[in-house]
C-alpha cells in the first residue's frame, strides 16, 4: 500500500477496530499514535507494537475535549515528525444509544453527539495544519450502517459523520487532504456480540445480509487501508459500506 515512513493518528486505538488499524499500519511501516481515553490500555497496545519492532506511542485523550485534542495532535507531531493519516475511530456504541429518541435522555443524546460527531470535528481541524506541513494527507472516518437506518441517537450520529465526510472533503481538498468514511455493518467484534441479543445478530446476518458470514474486523481494516493508500488517490468524499450487502439502495 506504499505507506512506509508515514505517520498515522488513530483515535480510540486501544481496542477493537482501533487496535486492528494500529497493528496493520505498523505492519506496513507506519508510525502510529494511539489516542484513547483509557491510558493504560493505550500504553499496553503501544508497548506491544513497539516490542514487535514497530513505532508506536500512546497519548491519553478524550476526543470530545477540543483543547485536549489540540494538545494530543501537537504531541504526536513532535514525537513522530508530523501527521499523514488520521483515523477518526473513537465513538460511543452500545445498545443504550440505539434506543428510540422518545426513550432516550438528553444527556445520552449529548454524550453520543459530543464523541461521535464533535470528536470528528475536533480531531480533523486539529490535524489539518500538520498535514498541510507534510504536503497533504488522508482522513478516514468511521461511520456505520446504522447511519442509513437512523436508529436512535447512535444512528443519527453516524449519519452526521457521513455529512462531515462530505463537508471536510470539500473544505480540505485545496490542502491536498482526502476525506472518506467506512460504514461497517454488523461486525463480529467482542463488544458488539456482548452488547446485542443473539437473536438480533442471527436475524441481521441470516435474513438481512446478502453475504451470510459474519463481518470481521479484517474486512474493515482492508477498506480503511485502501482508502488511505495511493490506490485511492482519486477518491474523496465517499462513504464505503462494508456490510455484506445490507442495505441495498438504488
Amino acid at each position: 500500500m506504499q505507506q512506509d515512513g508515514k505517520v498515522a493518528i488513530i483515535t480510540g486505538g486501544a481496542r477493537g477496530f482501533g487496535r486492528a488499524f494500529a497493528e496493520r499500519f505498523v505492519g506496513e511501516g507506519v508510525a502510529v499514535a494511539i489516542l484513547d481515553r483509557d491510558r493504560d490500555a493505550a500504553e499496553a497496545v503501544a508497548r506491544c507494537l513497539t516490542n514487535a519492532g514497530g513505532t508506536a506511542i500512546a497519548i491519553p485523550c478524550d476526543v470530545a475535549d477540543e483543547m485536549a485534542v489540540k494538545d494530543s495532535i501537537a504531541r504526536a507531531e513532535v514525537a513522530l515528525g508530523g501527521v499523514d493519516i488520521l483515523i477518526n475511530n473513537a465513538g460511543l456504541l452500545t445498545a443504550n444509544y440505539s434506543k428510540d429518541f422518545i426513550k432516550s435522555t438528553n444527556a445520552e443524546l449529548r454524550a453520543v453527539l459530543e464523541v461521535n460527531v464533535i470528536g470528528v470535528v475536533n480531531c480533523t481541524v486539529a490535524a489539518r495544519d500538520s498535514m498541510v506541513r507534510r504536503g497533504g494527507g488522508t482522513i478516514v472516518n468511521l461511520s456505520s450502517i446504522a447511519g442509513y437506518s437512523i436508529a436512535g441517537p447512535y444512528g443519527l450520529s453516524k449519519l452526521a459523520v457521513r455529512g462531515l465526510t462530505l463537508a471536510f472533503a470539500r473544505e480540505l481538498a485545496p490542502d491536498g487532504i482526502r476525506v472518506n468514511a467506512v460504514a461497517p455493518g454488523l461486525m463480529a467484534t467482542e463488544t458488539v456480540i456482548a452488547d446485542l441479543p443473539a437473536e438480533m445478530v442471527r436475524h441481521f446476518r441470516e435474513d438481512l445480509q446478502l453475504i451470510k458470514r459474519p463481518g470481521l474486523p479484517e474486512d474493515i481494516v482492508d477498506a480503511v487501508m485502501f482508502l488511505c493508500s495511493d490506490r485511492a488517490s482519486f477518491v474523496t468524499g465517499e462513504t464505503l459500506r462494508v456490510s455484506g450487502g445490507f442495505p441495498l439502495e438504488v
